[in-house]
């Protein structure tokens, strides 16, 4: 059961998940306090650009490969697999060196059309490389993804962010004294340089793998096996027509994220600008939405971008196979596991908004208290973003992966007319835009729970799956509002909000015991699954015994 569940796989994504979001703590907060608000709208002006061509090369490629690959070795046909494999390397090859191109020698044409930040033009090129590299490195993540190994995901992405963080920070405080945008430039190519490296890593994992763990003596039995039943491998066509029958739509969904980026990119600027804003204003806030408010909220996807990547093979097996009790426990155990992770966040970044702002941005006080509000705003979507990407998962492994397009379609459709229509209103200003983002993911979320329900059949206790885990969330809230206001009055900010967000944790980790919200069966599909529920066995001891004296 342990090794089927997608708990496993996404308990060993959620490490490497968590040690990646530090490195990326590591590069964005001292890069917005090196280069400021002005320096981030260059980074965000081409990084926007580059996030929507790199998902229409990869988006739908791992998740392609990956429910292909799960398939083939869920009926024990590695051969197929490994010809999968093999084709999609070449094809991502050759798709990565076109969009490497047209982003390095369209760079001055699409910053000088698409946005009003021609100084992000160095920072494009600098980054354009990186659409080769990831390219390729998609098809070893989705391989090793379809059968059920994250740890190769694992490692390649700490790799990629390690050198991203060095390279980037380096490079970024050598060019500072050239101007903000070589800066951003320099940051940008840290992207660059994480990519290879990650890449290296991928094929350094592959042969290895090969010759030590008998992934080439299954393909080899299997090829054998086939061969006697008179198969074959499926042919290159049919590999790139499967191939892309499933990205495509896939890449279509994942495109709005960025369209949606690029929504603010577009009219935010323009829209503060006729507002009566110099420039430098309208420059200054859009870097405080997308530079240092904006990252934020993405800090729960550590954990349910590893629940979908885990969960679609998963579900693919258990679709296929017909296992419809174990769809439907993975189903309500992904939405559940989402909950859990995303309420507390949703909470916490909406009660310390500005403490957390002044606590990163402590060199740009003005700036993060100015960022304080949409932070706010924004952190009432994380729940729906998180719903959102789960949802998404289940849903490409039942084969719906049309639906997850559309409802996002109709998420940024609704975004693009709040925030044109909200940013426009002088007591609004950027918080328009920030609300834009929220009902879009609002709405994507509700569509996709209709759908999960409508295609799979999983019926979910909503006391357990959501009742629990709010409950938890706000008294967890509660407990670290009222330490930061009692710890204020010794302390300076800083030292208060980490004080808060520390008793926040512990609170929410009783509570969870407490309400019993995860169970020991559950804690037994984890890795190291029995010295877990040992751990929890205890923990529950010791609370009684407390609560009796």
């Amino acid at each position: 059961m342990k090794k089927r569940t997608f708990l496993y796989g996404a308990a060993i994504l959620t490490v490497s998940g968590i040690i990646s979001k530090i490195f990326g703590a590591l590069f964005r907060i001292p890069l917005a306090n090196l280069i400021g608000a002005e320096g981030m709208a260059y980074y965000n002006g081409a990084y926007p650009i580059y996030v929507l061509l790199l998902t229409i090369s990869i988006a739908g490629i791992p998740v392609a490969i990956s429910r292909m690959v799960s398939e083939r070795v869920t009926f024990g046909d590695h051969a197929g697999a490994h010809r999968i494999f093999k084709v999609s390397l070449v094809a991502m090859a050759v798709i990565g060196a076109v969009l490497f191109t047209v982003l390095y020698f369209g760079a001055p044409s699409i910053t000088g059309s698409v946005s009003s930040l021609g100084g992000a033009v160095h920072a494009m090129r600098a980054i354009a490389p990186a659409l080769f590299f990831v390219s390729i490195l998609s098809v070893f993540r989705g391989y090793y993804q379809g059968m059920q190994d994250m740890k190769p995901s694992a490692v390649m992405q700490v790799v990629e962010q390690f050198f991203r963080v060095i390279v980037g920070l380096s490079l970024a405080f050598a060019f500072v004294g050239a101007g903000k945008e070589f800066a951003a430039a320099g940051a940008t190519f840290g992207a660059t340089a994480g990519a290879a490296a990650a890449l290296a890593a991928g094929i350094f994992i592959y042969f290895r793998l090969m010759k030590r763990e008998g992934y080439a003596v299954r393909i080899s039995a299997s090829s054998a096996a086939n061969e006697e039943a008179g198969t074959s491998a499926p042919p290159t066509r049919k590999i790139l027509s499967m191939l892309a029958f499933i990205a495509v739509p896939i890449t279509i969904g994942a495109t709005i994220m960025p369209i949606m980026q690029n929504i603010d990119l577009l009219i935010v600027t323009r829209r503060l600008a006729d507002m009566g804003l110099s420039p430098e204003e309208a420059r200054s806030l859009y870097g405080q939405l997308t530079g240092m408010a904006g990252p934020l909220i993405n800090l729960p996807q550590v954990v349910t971008q590893g629940i979908a990547v885990s969960l679609v093979p998963t579900v693919v097996a258990a679709f296929k196979t017909g296992d419809r009790d174990f769809l439907h426990h993975n189903v309500t155990l992904s939405v559940k596991a989402t909950m859990i992770v995303a309420l507390p966040c949703t909470v916490g970044l909406a009660i310390l908004a500005e403490p957390v702002m002044k606590l990163l941005y402590f060199t740009r006080m003005d700036e993060a208290v100015s960022a304080a509000p949409s932070l706010f705003i924004l952190a009432f979507g994380v729940v729906f973003l998180a719903s959102v990407q789960t949802l998404t998962g289940v849903l490409q492994g039942v084969e719906r992966q049309l639906i997850p397009v559309r409802n996002l379609f109709i998420g940024a459709g609704c975004k693009a007319v709040l925030t044109y229509a909200l940013t426009g209103v002088p007591s609004m200003n950027i918080k328009g835009a920030a609300i834009g983002t929220v009902c879009a993911y609002t709405i994507a979320a509700v569509l996709n729970f209709a759908a999960v329900r409508k295609y799979t059949g999983a019926s979910m206790d909503a006391a357990n799956t959501f009742g629990k885990p709010l409950v938890c969330s706000l008294v967890m809230g509660a407990a670290a509002f009222l330490s930061y206001v009692a710890l204020l009055r010794f302390f300076g900010d800083g030292v208060s909000v980490l004080g808060a967000v520390a008793v926040g944790i512990i609170v929410y980790a009783i509570m969870i015991f407490v309400t019993r919200t995860v169970t020991e069966t559950e804690l037994a599909l984890f890795p190291k699954g029995e010295a877990l529920v040992k751990i929890y066995r205890k923990a529950l001891t010791l609370l009684r015994v407390n609560a009796r004296i």
